[in-house]
C-alpha cells in the first residue's frame, strides 16, 4: 500500500504543479486568481510532503501540519468570494478573515501543544482536523446556497471538489478519533482524490469572470449552515458514544454500537425536521448575527411624531390609531382591565366589542398577562400548540375580523389590550414584528397612563382651586363676623357715644362691602381681582388700629414720614387687621402692641411688635406660613398669615418674622413705594 500511496500523492503533486502553471500563464492579476494560485501551490506542497513521508519515513505530523495550512488557505479563498476587497492589505484587515485566522491559529497551536504534552499523541490533532473540515463544509454550504443561478453555475465544480475532499478527510479523522489511529488505506487514497478533483477546480476558475465572485450571506444560509454544524457536532458526539459502547460491549459491542448509531440518526432527522427547533434556531441567528428588521431609532422618532401630530379626539383614539398603523389594520379598539371579571371599552374604531367577545377576551387577557405574549389569531388557527394553555374561539374572532391582540403593560402591571382587526388577512407576525409591537404597546400604555394621570390631576386641581377659594371666602366671612361681633360686644358700653355710633356705621358699611364681594365670588366661582390705587398706608393702618382698640390690649400706632404707595387698599387692610388681631390674641390684656409705619428711601416699612407669648424658631420655619396649619383649633382656618405673605410678595414686598418664646414677636413688612402698577428694578431694592 505504501507504493500505491506514493504514486497517488506524486500524481496529485504533479497535477497541482500543472494547475499552478496554467494560472500563471493566464496572466490574471486579480486578488482571487492570486489566491487560487497560492492555494494550488500549498496543495502541491501538501501532497509532495505526504509522498516524501512515505519514502523517508519521518513523522506523519509534518504532513498533517502542512495539511492544516492547506485547509486554512482554501477556507480563506471561500471567505474571499464573499468580500469586495481588491487588495491583499484590505483583505487582511477584513473582520471575518482575521477572525478565521485567529481561531485557526489558536486551534493549531493548542492541538500540537497538547500532542507534545501527551508524548506526541494524536487524539487532539484528529479532533482538530474534524473541526477544520466541518468548518470548510459550512463555508462551502454558505457560498453555494446564497449564490444566484449564474454564480452557482460558475462555482459548483469548485464546491463539489472541495466538499469531496473535506467530507473524505472528515470521515478519516472521525474514524481515527474513535480507534486512536489512522486507517492508512484511506490515507493513501487522499492523493488519488486530490488528483481527481483538480479538473473541477480548473473548470470553476475558468468560469469565474475577472476572478471575482460576490456572494451575499442571507439569514437562510446561516440557518442551514448552523443546522449543518449542529448535525456534524451531533454525529461526532454519537460516533464517540458508539465507540465507547463498542469498546466496553464485548462480543455484542459491534451490534449494539451499530444499533445505537442508527437510533441516533433517526433522532437527528427528527430534530432537524421539528418546527419548534427550526424556529428557535432561526430566531437565535436573526437576533445575534444580523441587523434588525426595524431601525428602532427611526421607529421611536416616528412614534413621537405620530403622538405629536395625530389629531385624535382623545388619547385612547390616538393610541389605537398608532397601533393600527403598525400592522396596517383598518379596525381597532383599546380595552382596559378594571377587574379580573370586567374589561371596559375605552375606544373603538370600526370594531364592535359585544358581551360575548368581551367575555372571551377575559381569558385571552389572562393568558397575555401571564405569558406576556402577543396573540396572532391566524397563527393560532394554523398552529394552536404554539400557544399552550390558550383556548381561542377562532370562529367568533373571525366573524368580527379580529386578528391580533396586543397586551398593554405599564411597568409590570397589566393595563389592558389592543384589539386589531381587518377584513383582509394581516401579515403573519415574526419575532421582530412582535418585539416592535410590544415595545410600542408599552410606550403607548405609558402615554395613555400619563394622560389619565393628567386628567385626574386636572380634576384634583379644580377641586383644590375651589377648596382654596372657599377657604379664603370663609376667612373673609370670619373677619366680617369678627368685626360685627366686636361691635355687638361694645354696644352695651358705648351705645351712647356718638363716635362709637360713627364707627359702627363704618364697620357695618365695610362688612356690607365685604359680603357683597364674597357673594360675587361665589357666583363667579373664582376669587375676584382686587383694584389698586394710590393709598396712604398710615391712614389705613390707623383705621384698623382704631377698630382693634375697642378691646384690650390697646394698640399703639406711630408714623414716620410719607407712607403712600400704589396698592390694593382693601386687601392690605384685611392683612393688617389679621396680623394685629393675631398680636392681640397672643398678648395679655395689659401687654404692649405697637405698630410703626416708616418712610424709607425706596420702601415703606411696617413693624408690628408685641410682648406676648412669642413663637419658636421651629414653628416659624416649618408651620407659620403653611396654609391650613393653625394652633387655634376649630377657631382658626390657618390661612391668615399665609394670605398675608402671598399678598405682600405679590406686591414685590418682603415679610420677616423674629420671635422668642415668652418675650414677644415682631413682624417686619417692606413694601415698595410706587406711583403706578409697574414694578421697577429699584422697587425691589
Amino acid at each position: 500500500m505504501d507504493f500505491y500511496g506514493l504514486i497517488g500523492f506524486s500524481l496529485a503533486a504533479g497535477v497541482y504543479a500543472l494547475f499552478a502553471l496554467l494560472i500563471i500563464a493566464a496572466r490574471n492579476h486579480s486578488l482571487v486568481a492570486r489566491a487560487v494560485l497560492f492555494c494550488a501551490l500549498v496543495t502541491l506542497s501538501s501532497n509532495l510532503i505526504a509522498a516524501l513521508q512515505i519514502k523517508l519515513g519521518y513523522s506523519l505530523q509534518w504532513a498533517m501540519l502542512v495539511d492544516g495550512f492547506k485547509i486554512a488557505c482554501w477556507s480563506l479563498l471561500i471567505i474571499l468570494f464573499n468580500t469586495e476587497h481588491r487588495s491583499l492589505k484590505a483583505l487582511v484587515s477584513n473582520y471575518y478573515v482575521r477572525q478565521y485566522v485567529g481561531v485557526w491559529l489558536v486551534l493549531m497551536f493548542g492541538s500540537w501543544l497538547a500532542s507534545y504534552w501527551l508524548g506526541y499523541a494524536y487524539e487532539y490533532i484528529f479532533l482538530l482536523f474534524i473541526i477544520l473540515n466541518l468548518w470548510m463544509l459550512v463555508l462551502l454550504e454558505q457560498l453555494f446556497r446564497n449564490a444566484d443561478l449564474q454564480v452557482r453555475w460558475a462555482i459548483w465544480p469548485l464546491v463539489v471538489a472541495l466538499a469531496s475532499v473535506a467530507i473524505f478527510d472528515f470521515v478519516i479523522y472521525a474514524q481515527a478519533t474513535m480507534v486512536d489511529s489512522i486507517d492508512f488505506d484511506f490515507w493513501f487514497s487522499r492523493g488519488y482524490l486530490a488528483f481527481l478533483v483538480t479538473p473541477l477546480l480548473l473548470i470553476s476558475i475558468r468560469r469565474i469572470k475577472n476572478g471575482e465572485v460576490r456572494i451575499f450571506v442571507s439569514r437562510n444560509v446561516v440557518f442551514y449552515s448552523s443546522m449543518l454544524m449542529i448535525a456534524g457536532a451531533y454525529l461526532l458526539l454519537m460516533s464517540v458514544a458508539g465507540y465507547i459502547i463498542n469498546f466496553i460491549g464485548g462480543e455484542w459491542g459491534n451490534l449494539v454500537s451499530i444499533g445505537f448509531l442508527m437510533l441516533s440518526g433517526i433522532v437527528l432527522v427528527a430534530l432537524l425536521i421539528t418546527e419548534s427547533l427550526r424556529r428557535r434556531v432561526k430566531v437565535f441567528i436573526a437576533k445575534n448575527f444580523f441587523a434588525n428588521k426595524y431601525e428602532y431609532r427611526d421607529e421611536w422618532l416616528n412614534l413621537i411624531e405620530k403622538i405629536e401630530t395625530t389629531s385624535g379626539a382623545s388619547h385612547y383614539q390616538m393610541a389605537t390609531q398608532i397601533m393600527m398603523s403598525k400592522v396596517e389594520a383598518s379596525r381597532g379598539a383599546i380595552i382596559k382591565k378594571f377587574s379580573n371579571q370586567h374589561y371596559q371599552l375605552q375606544y373603538s374604531q370600526g370594531l364592535e366589542i359585544n358581551e360575548e367577545v368581551e367575555e372571551h377576551l377575559l381569558s385571552v387577557g389572562l393568558f397575555c398577562h401571564q405569558q406576556g405574549w402577543i396573540v396572532d389569531v391566524n397563527e393560532y388557527e394554523k398552529s394552536p400548540l404554539l400557544y399552550p394553555d390558550l383556548t381561542l374561539n377562532v370562529a367568533l374572532f373571525r366573524s368580527n375580523n379580529i386578528q391580533i391582540i396586543v397586551p398593554i403593560f405599564i411597568g409590570k402591571a397589566f393595563y389592558g389590550l389592543f384589539v386589531l382587526a381587518d377584513e383582509k388577512e394581516l401579515k403573519r407576525l415574526n419575532w421582530e414584528d412582535r418585539d416592535l409591537l410590544f415595545a410600542i404597546s408599552k410606550q403607548l400604555g405609558n402615554f395613555v397612563s400619563l394622560y389619565e394621570a393628567t386628567d385626574k390631576l386636572s380634576e384634583s386641581k379644580q377641586f383644590d382651586a375651589f377648596n382654596r377659594m372657599s377657604a379664603f371666602l370663609v376667612h373673609d366671612l370670619k373677619n366680617v363676623q369678627a368685626q360685627l361681633a366686636l361691635v355687638t360686644a361694645n354696644a352695651e358700653k358705648h351705645r351712647e357715644n356718638p363716635e362709637f355710633i360713627n364707627d359702627v356705621f363704618e364697620t357695618v358699611e365695610s362688612a356690607t362691602q365685604r359680603l357683597v364681594k364674597v357673594l360675587s365670588q361665589l357666583r363667579k366661582k373664582q376669587v375676584e381681582q382686587s383694584s389698586h390705587s394710590q393709598t396712604d398706608l398710615a391712614i389705613t393702618i390707623k383705621k384698623v388700629v382704631e377698630q382693634c382698640n375697642l378691646s384690650l390690649p390697646k394698640v399703639e400706632f406711630e408714623q414716620e414720614g410719607d407712607c403712600s404707595t400704589f396698592i390694593d387698599n382693601e386687601s392690605f387692610q384685611s392683612v393688617m387687621h389679621h396680623l394685629i388681631q393675631n398680636a392681640k390674641e397672643a398678648t395679655a390684656s395689659d401687654g404692649l402692641i405697637k405698630v410703626t409705619a416708616v418712610e424709607k428711601k425706596r420702601i415703606v416699612r411696617i413693624i408690628i411688635e408685641d410682648n406676648g407669648s412669642g413663637m419658636s424658631e421651629e414653628f416659624i420655619k416649618n408651620r407659620l406660613f403653611k396654609p391650613f396649619d393653625t394652633t387655634k383649633g376649630n377657631a382658626g382656618m390657618g390661612i391668615g398669615v399665609f394670605e398675608a405673605k402671598q399678598f405682600i410678595e405679590n406686591m414685590a414686598g418682603i415679610i420677616k418674622v423674629t420671635s422668642e418664646l415668652k418675650k414677644g414677636t415682631m413682624f417686619t413688612i417692606d413694601l415698595p413705594r410706587r406711583t403706578s402698577g409697574a414694578i421697577s428694578g429699584q422697587d425691589l431694592l
